[in-house]
């Protein structure tokens, strides 16, 4: 009698994607898959978009794709090793990095730092040090880890305001006041929401940020006063009053949006990239793919975000621990509102901000960060609990 060969037995157990070095199951390799896509759709977007700029500043016409690139390259390699990062060394790391930021955001705003943190557009945002940083970029990344951090050991007190929500309140405040001094209002207002999303899935208590919004609301109503933020708003509740002052970039998002229709107008055929359309290669680069994409492509780029955020909160479900759940709920926050946030701004439905379109906008920084946090979702996943199970393993 021929004794059964191995190919002749039928494997049992769950099936799933090979350990391929950044976790097992397939929520990892899917979500490498649409980091890349968005990454390669970003390029070949930020190249049509870019070079019109680039030529009129006397460069090549990819110089700003080719810097990207490398910025993504250096990103992916971040990506892997932070996948590759047991996720609660990150719980560790919350308190240095969480000085390390104040550091770079001090420097910002100090008045004798303008040589490394010189004022563009009105504004300190960057620091040069050799390579040019965006101190507010990481920001985003050390709210949610610290947060993260600090929810773990306080979620037995999060009915009391006093022990449970207020020692939140110091490290988020310095955060968002360095970044609102250089100005940067918009990415303040995300970092304090990225905190609060990180403690209410703790378990934080809603009426307490009902109160919290409340104290802060003379504050918020004041920065809205500045002069610049009221034409905006003015601008968003009717651009046609302004449309060649405040108005003018949501009017040209909207025509380059409009211009596209269904199919668009075909890569590298944009008028709006000529003059038309200001920062075209990043605060408006989802106009610039309605424009050249059409409808189709933009339905595309929601499609690719939504899955990443699927993915996400499907590995925050399956997360062993309450930290990784916390960190994984943040980083794919991060994600998805930094993502809603710029969308919604080239529609016109959200008044202009400077925030970048996640994997797709020019801005090293940005793309790094984005990366690094797209890496430490999956090291949360390499621990997960096993949610492929059937039911009667389960049973």
């Amino acid at each position: 009698m021929r004794r059964p060969r191995r190919t002749d037995v039928a494997p049992s157990g769950p099936r799933s994607l090979p350990d391929a070095g950044l976790g097992q199951g397939w929520e990892p390799a899917v979500l490498m898959l649409l980091t890349l896509l968005l990454l390669s759709f970003g390029l070949v977007t930020l190249y049509s978009a870019s070079s019109v700029l680039a030529q009129r500043l006397a460069l090549p016409d990819y110089y700003f794709v080719v810097r990207q690139a490398a910025g993504a390259a250096v990103g992916l390699v971040t990506l892997v090793v932070c996948a590759r990062i047991p996720y609660h060394w990150w719980e560790w790391a919350a308190w240095p990095l969480v000085g390390l930021t104040i550091v770079l955001l001090v420097l910002l705003v100090l008045p004798w730092t303008e040589a490394i943190a010189p004022t563009t557009n009105g504004a300190r945002r960057w620091l040069d040090l050799g390579v040019s940083i965006q101190p507010s970029e990481i920001a985003k990344l050390t709210v949610i880890v610290w947060t993260a951090m600090l929810a773990v050991r306080k979620r037995d007190q999060f009915r009391s305001l006093s022990r449970g929500l207020t020692p939140f309140l110091a490290v988020w405040s310095i955060l968002v006041l360095l970044i609102a001094l250089e100005p940067d209002f918009s990415t303040a207002c995300l970092v304090a929401a990225l905190g609060v999303l990180v403690v209410y899935t703790a378990g934080g208590r809603i009426g307490h940020f009902v109160f919290l919004g409340l104290l802060t609301a003379p504050l918020i109503l004041s920065q809205m006063r500045v002069g610049f933020r009221v034409r905006r708003i003015l601008a968003f509740l009717d651009p046609s009053s302004d449309p060649s002052g405040a108005g003018f970039q949501v009017t040209q998002s909207l025509i380059a949006i409009g211009s596209g229709g269904l199919t668009g107008v075909g890569f590298g055929e944009g008028r709006q990239k000529f003059g038309f359309l200001p920062e075209p290669h990043n605060d408006f680069i989802f106009a610039m793919i309605g424009e050249e994409w059409g409808f189709i492509g933009m339905v595309l780029i929601v499609g690719l975000y939504l899955g990443i955020i699927l993915v996400g909160f499907r590995i925050a479900r399956s997360a062993p621990d309450l930290f990784g759940q916390l960190l994984a709920v943040g980083l794919t926050s991060y994600v998805a509102l930094q993502a809603m946030l710029h969308m919604a701004v080239g529609l016109g439905l959200v008044p202009t901000t400077g925030l970048a379109l996640p994997l797709v906008s020019y801005g090293r920084s940005s793309l790094l960060v984005t990366l690094a946090a797209i890496g430490m979702l999956m090291a949360v996943a390499r621990e997960a609990k096993d949610v492929r199970t059937p039911r009667r393993a389960r049973a």
